[in-house]
């Protein structure tokens, strides 16, 4: 098998970053992506494909980087998906699609003699342009470690289990405390403004304090407090991450009574923000609700 033949599919925010990472380390790639605008930053040092079967005919390990559970089924089995190309034996799923839908496409490609890993990622984009994403890889371990060493160029790489889902139960875990942590500290951010509390030393003492978490420590100081909300990651991703993550905890009878209030407010700011809205821009509805900006003096 040629390790350093590698074929990417989907290189928008999240997969466009990865993707860079792993030609800067040395493998060759073969791309693929419906908006075209996305494969600009590739130049001459890539080769692009016109199709997802025909990366699959040029690289035996095909990678997938995308939004939603249903683009990457239909990437893999629909009409020049990946399942057609004539050369693919390993797939590797970067997304976050829940395990559900990895166990479907682990059953479904290995009637095809092909051996699917699911490796969702988390760290964001800046993560993502770094280098320095946690990888969470589940499936078959004599595949995933010819995998891992190729997604070190990635991330940190971390083996989670040999059953196919495994990775996406602890990405869905990891998003669910994000999200948790992102509605919490946005009602607190509020609540302390309203009160006449600087945003800015509320954020200090909270970093040094036991409030601590992933919202104080990043997306405040970098996206909130400046009021950039370019955080890259859509308010409709994470209210699919939430979904997934509750209706697997349903599914073992796991009790959800705080995700679903987080789910709630996360759904709200879907409603009245959009689907395209930043997730950072969360706290701009309950601000509305109390009349206060949370920003930085």
């Amino acid at each position: 098998m040629t390790q350093n033949t590698i074929g990417f599919i989907g290189v928008g925010n999240m997969g466009g970053p990865m993707a860079l990472n792993l030609v800067a380390a040395g493998h060759r790639l073969v791309v693929h992506d419906v908006n075209t605008d996305a494969l600009k930053p590739f130049g001459n040092k890539v080769q692009i494909a016109r199709s997802p079967a025909e990366v699959a005919n040029e690289a035996e390990i095909v990678m997938v980087s995308l939004p939603r559970p249903e683009i990457v089924h239909g990437v893999v089995f629909g009409e020049g998906g990946i399942a057609a190309g004539s050369k693919r034996k390993i797939f590797v799923d970067l997304s976050t699609t829940g395990p559900r839908m990895a166990k479907t496409i682990s059953d479904e490609l290995a009637k095809r003699g092909v051996v699917a890993l699911d490796a969702p990622v988390s760290g964001g984009v800046s993560g993502a342009v770094k280098g320095t994403v946690a990888v969470m890889v589940s499936g078959p371990k004599a595949e995933a470690d010819i995998v891992m060493p190729l997604l070190a160029a990635v991330g940190k790489v971390f083996y989670i289990g040999a059953e196919p889902g495994m990775g996406q139960t602890m990405k869905l875990i990891n998003n669910l405390l994000s999200a948790t942590a992102q509605a919490a500290t946005a009602e607190a951010l509020v609540m302390g403004t309203k009160f006449g509390l600087d945003a800015k030393i509320m954020i200090d003492v909270l970093n040094a304090s036991s409030g601590r978490n992933t919202a104080t420590e990043a997306k405040y100081p970098n996206e909130i407090l400046p009021r950039r909300f370019k955080g890259g990651f859509a308010l409709e991703l994470m209210v699919k991450d939430v979904k997934l993550a509750i209706e697997t905890a349903e599914s073992m009878h796991v009790p959800m009574w705080v995700g679903q209030a987080v789910k709630q407010l996360w759904l709200y700011a879907e409603g009245h923000g959009g689907p395209q809205q930043d997730a950072t821009e969360l706290i701009k509805h309950i601000e509305a609700w109390s009349d206060v900006t949370v920003k930085g003096k």
